[in-house]
């Protein structure tokens, strides 16, 4: 009787926030979002630059006050997490202001948890087994999409080594048959003979 209610109380008292996206910050810009929270929510945000410039962004957290909570300066890739501190609107925000040119993709996750007083505190071992199967799937899910992030950078990387190679090879085909048929013009002008009449 008690592991039921204790199930009702984890799936019902303990919603688990996830979500994903892919965006894209524009040269000179910043993109921000908000995630509404009370105090001792948790919330991780996780982030990879996939395409774009060095593949590198500025990111923060901060709290309903705007103080910051969390700040990373050009990073490829980043985590930050936070239990909030009081409730409110808390800030998170992809800056691209360093570059001038070089448009960025950034893919994020953002997963957290609803904090509930009173009845959690007494975890049975079924919950805490339950909340750490969570976290590893939250990880695993995390691993993934950085993999893929990658192997689309990776992709992105050796198509245009390809393109370039290409390119190059038909340049080098090009002057060689140009210097070919310089060479045979003059030759054979070299070996006319001019009459003179």
């Amino acid at each position: 009787m008690y592991t039921h209610y204790s199930l009702f109380t984890f799936f019902f008292l303990l919603p688990t926030l996830i979500s994903a996206h892919l965006v894209e910050v524009p040269a000179g810009k910043k993109d921000c979002y908000f995630e509404d929270l009370h105090k001792h929510d948790k919330m991780t945000v996780t982030y990879q630059v996939g395409e774009g410039g060095h593949l590198d962004i500025d990111f923060w957290l901060s709290d309903p006050s705007g103080t910051v909570l969390g700040k990373q300066i050009r990073q490829s890739t980043g985590s930050i997490s936070i239990t909030a501190e009081k409730d409110g609107r808390h800030e998170y925000c992809f800056s691209n202001q360093m570059s001038a040119i070089a448009d960025k993709m950034v893919s994020f996750n953002v997963h957290g948890v609803i904090y509930v007083g009173g009845d959690a505190d007494v975890v049975a071992p079924i919950e805490r087994e339950i909340r750490s199967l969570a976290a590893g799937l939250t990880s695993v899910k995390d691993e993934q999409e950085y993999i893929v992030v990658r192997e689309r950078t990776h992709r992105n990387t050796a198509e245009s080594t390809n393109a370039r190679v290409k390119w190059w090879s038909v340049l080098q085909a090009i002057v060689l048959f140009s210097v070919v048929a310089w060479q045979v013009y003059y030759l054979k002008s070299f070996f006319e003979v001019k009459r003179v009449i």
